[in-house]
């Protein structure tokens, strides 16, 4: 594996450690602190996932058009990390939503220059294998930021401002990381793709089966929604305030521990059927979550939850690689990340209806009924004549 493979994941690593102290913490502080809805929860982490995948449309075509990907992940990594302190002095709902806004544009403009490297990094026999290592650091990232919030609720109980203050130091980290250990391949800062807008002859160039996983990982976010709500699920079976991080820790440990693996069993075997198997686990585990009145069943389906995104996201990544043309990897897994986030921001939305209308089961259930929709978009990839193909790379 590449060392510059192994630095970006160590990137992701520290960023989402960064993210995730105050991710693991903000849906109760929200509630309990400010006062929010379950409706505004969704909205806030709806809008801000959503404008981190329109950001990412235009990052990745500017990444194709003009090269410098590293340049564009610098950027991005150094306004998520610039974004912490406003989280620590926001003094209302509104201030947290402009703040999640500032976090997620750093998200968008680097989260597709920053794929579009491992696709150039990484040779395309260990493709699954390089974006499911990069996804199990970063994964690490997100279970070792909520143990730290845990530990500092421990130590200095609703010090949630204190918490988000601290949170600023991990992000740095990631940015020296970045600037000092990956190296783009020789040539790739060029930029390949003429003209000075995204064109509709760009978009059709992408192909059938690059679009046919785009709506595939579009229902699957519509179907599985933000974690902001596996963490009140918790809370509202039993599980304190203070111990509130352990759902992401528990959660992110299981991802973490499953998505390199799959990665490597993606590069041996035919990713969509793996992509079917963890859409089943999906389903299995909204069940679970719709009909749990304890923490022990609760965390059953976090299990569960963390499970099936082993098994899928590392393999959404490298489809989108497998199916875009070479010239147009950046603007690919841009256009990606806009309809998964368009998506986000609509599941997060009615998730939190659903949630304060008819309570937590009818969140999860329509989670369910939703999933059983990307199953049958499963199928229809499934059913494609263009398998896995290395050579577009």
């Amino acid at each position: 594996m590449p060392k510059s493979i192994w630095a970006l994941g160590f990137v992701s690593m520290f960023m989402d450690i960064s993210s995730e102290m105050i991710h693991a913490l903000l849906p109760v502080f929200l509630m309990t602190v400010l006062g929010a809805s379950a409706t505004t929860v969704g909205l806030i982490e709806g809008m801000g996932e959503a404008t981190a995948s329109l950001t990412k449309v235009f990052s990745g075509w500017f990444s194709d058009r003009f090269g410098n990907r590293k340049q564009l992940a610098i950027l991005g990594y150094g306004l998520g990390a610039l974004s912490k302190p406003f989280f620590a002095i926001a003094p209302s709902t509104s201030f947290i939503l402009g703040a999640r806004f500032f976090d997620r544009v750093g998200k968008g403009v680097r989260g597709a220059p920053r794929d579009a490297l491992v696709t150039e990094i990484a040779g395309a026999d260990i493709r699954g294998a390089a974006f499911g290592l990069r996804q199990s650091l970063d994964t690490i990232g997100a279970f070792v930021g909520p143990l730290i919030a845990l530990a500092l609720m421990a130590i200095y109980p609703n010090a949630f401002r204190l918490v988000f203050s601290l949170a600023i130091i991990p992000g740095f980290i990631a940015v020296a990381i970045l600037a000092t250990f990956v190296h783009e391949p020789e040539g790739s800062s060029k930029g390949s793709t003429k003209g000075n807008l995204i064109k509709w002859s760009q978009l059709r160039s992408l192909g059938t089966p690059f679009w046919i996983v785009v709506m595939v990982g579009g229902i699957m976010t519509l179907a599985r929604f933000s974690e902001a709500f596996l963490v009140l699920r918790a809370n509202g079976t039993g599980l304190p305030v203070a111990l509130t991080p352990l759902v992401l820790i528990v959660m992110n440990i299981v991802y973490g521990a499953s998505a390199y693996p799959m990665g490597i069993l993606s590069d041996r075997l035919d990713r969509k059927h793996l992509l079917l198997v963890g859409f089943g686990v999906l389903v299995v585990a909204d069940v679970v979550l719709a009909s749990s009145h304890g923490l022990l069943v609760t965390g059953l389906g976090v299990v569960l939850w963390g499970l099936h995104m082993g098994m899928t996201q590392g393999i959404l990544s490298a489809l989108v690689a497998d199916t875009a043309p070479a010239s147009l990897k950046g603007t690919a897994f841009g256009f990606f990340n806009l309809f998964s986030g368009l998506a986000l921001l609509v599941a997060s939305v009615l998730a939190g209806w659903l949630w304060q209308h008819f309570g937590p089961s009818a969140t999860f259930l329509a989670g369910a009924g939703l999933t059983i929709l990307g199953i049958l978009a499963s199928i229809a990839l499934l059913s494609s004549k263009r398998p896995h193909t290395p050579s577009l790379a």
